[in-house]
């Protein structure tokens, strides 16, 4: 039949005929593609534990082991200031900044498997190098191994699992990234729980359980279907008919086969997608996915609560071993959000989610700001009932956050770009939330020190700012056909001034004949 149109086009009315069911394989590569997101969790879980370890500290940075120790009023805040010590944090994050533009022409060539198994092999050196650091030197050259694989496993597992996953629940499959993500963090947490207890090689046991999820990606990834997106990419016509319906459990794949075609051959017309995302047609996604989403999920302030909940409960008076199992309480109520996200966001979608998670996010940080401004900074251990609401009140936040934010930032900007800029696209969020997260690692102590409970008043005045930002500029995507987006943009009350406009790029029109 013939068949044209830019992506979106001819494209969106086959969406009903797609046919399929799920299928054991289907489930395979869900589940070992998306092991990808137990890295970054595990990182982000494991870095905060450890660097509140006395025998850590003393060995590496002995000045803040020091400065932890002592109980003078104007400590309570900054005793965990140190440039230093933020830096074997927030390297990982540069280093994974920078490597996602290596990994961005990696997945479109090879596919999201190769950039996968990549990402898994450079993060097994960098845990193996951590766990047996002598110096600060070999943490930071380990750290930026890691980031390495950070850099390319969060460039191409949202991407597989939203490609691999039928229109339908690619919300929930997309979120078994953060699931795993969440699960890694609250793996950390529970091991560093008990190898506090190890004295004085616990940390390196932490460190080098890195290499744990790294195998498993690795050995994982030999095994994992490419993606049928990526092989009509690459001109694989065959074997993504033969991936597509394996993966679907049905021969009757003709019509999302012929818009994937269609896609590619839009996707091929186009020399230099990264030059690409400027042109008017993707300001929507360049704005709203790119450059908006992933930063802000950053300025929630969520991730300096993952890197520094062992640090921050320990500035609060918390022991050392209480602050640890505080933060495997954190750990899982961000797993309990992520359920909840996967179970709900494709009944009532990604605003309601986003909206929801807002508000209860700026009411429970407003709580812990004012908590801490009434009763904290004086050198005392917090009374029982006072550290209890704390607790409490970041609980709410991390859950709120482990059902909007958290997942959705990842599932949104996966699921709008066109294919033709889908891989820079990807590339680019993910250099954005590395370049925020690493950024906000590195202030946040410092913040901590200076603005002292006003940091939390700080975030809470950026998630109403975000919120309003998704109420006004993103459209409804639940049960949206990746195909189909661009319509979307064609009907928002603002995004259609700009989409709308002349563009030499949306006159293209790609025919093609199919036997």
């Amino acid at each position: 039949m013939a068949g044209g149109g830019f992506v979106g086009g001819e494209a969106g009315k086959r969406a009903e005929f797609y046919e399929g069911k799920i299928t054991g394989y289907f489930i395979l590569a869900c589940i070992i593609g998306s092991l990808g997101g137990s890295l970054f969790g595990y990182d982000l879980g494991v870095s905060g534990g450890v660097t509140s370890m006395d025998d850590f500290l003393k060995e590496f940075f002995p000045g803040v082991y020091k400065r932890k120790q002592e109980h003078l009023n104007e400590t309570d805040y900054c005793k965990y200031d140190d440039q230093l010590l933020t830096l074997f944090t927030s390297s990982l994050y540069f280093a994974g900044l920078i490597s996602t533009f290596g990994a961005s022409p990696v997945t479109r060539k090879y596919g999201r498997r190769a950039s996968i198994m990549v990402g898994g092999a450079s993060f097994f050196l960098g845990g193996a190098i951590n766990a047996a650091a002598i110096n600060v030197a070999m943490l930071i050259i380990g750290r930026i191994l890691l980031g390495v694989g950070i850099g390319f496993g969060n460039q191409a597992v949202p991407l597989y699992l939203c490609e691999i996953a039928p229109y339908k629940i690619r919300g929930a499959v997309n979120q078994l990234f953060q699931l795993t993500t969440c699960l890694g963090i609250l793996i950390a947490d529970v091991i560093n729980y008990f190898t506090e207890k190890l004295h004085p090689w616990g940390w390196r046991l932490s460190l080098g359980l890195a290499v744990v999820p790294a195998t498993l990606m690795v050995v994982g990834g030999l095994f994992l279907p490419e993606t049928p997106n990526s092989l009509v990419e690459q001109g694989r016509l065959d074997e993504a008919r033969n991936i597509l319906e394996k993966v679907r459990g049905t021969t009757k794949v003709e019509a999302e086969l012929e818009d994937l075609v269609e896609a590619s051959e839009a996707a091929r017309a186009v020399k230099h997608p990264f030059k690409n995302l400027l042109k008017p047609r993707n300001r929507p996604q360049l704005v709203i996915g790119a450059l908006g989403i992933p930063a802000f999920q950053q300025l929630t302030g969520m991730n300096s609560i993952l890197f520094y909940s062992p640090v921050i409960f320990q500035s609060l008076g918390f022991g050392s071993a209480a602050s640890l199992y505080s933060s495997i309480i954190t750990s899982a109520m961000l797993l309990i959000g992520a359920l909840v996200s996967m179970a709900v966001v494709d009944r009532f979608g990604r605003k309601f989610l986003y909206i929801e998670g807002g508000i209860q996010m700026i009411i429970s940080m407003v709580i812990v700001a004012v908590t801490l401004a009434l009763t904290f900074g004086h050198g005392e251990m917090l009374p029982k009932n006072v550290a209890v609401l704390l607790v409490i009140a970041i609980c709410a936040f991390v859950v709120a956050y482990g059902w909007s934010w958290g997942p959705l930032s990842w599932l949104v900007p996966s699921e709008i770009f066109p294919l033709e800029t889908r891989s820079a696209g990807q590339s680019l969020v993910v250099c954005v939330n590395l370049f925020f997260t690493a950024a906000v690692a590195q202030c946040f102590l410092l913040s901590l020190c200076h603005l002292r409970y006003g940091v939390f008043i700080l975030f809470a005045s950026l998630i109403a700012v975000m919120t309003f930002f998704i109420i006004f500029l993103l459209p409804e995507t639940k049960q949206v056909p990746i195909e189909e987006m661009s319509q979307l943009w064609e009907k928002h009350w603002y995004w259609k001034k700009i989409v709308g406009g002349p563009d030499i790029d949306r006159e293209v029109v790609i025919q093609h004949q199919h036997p």
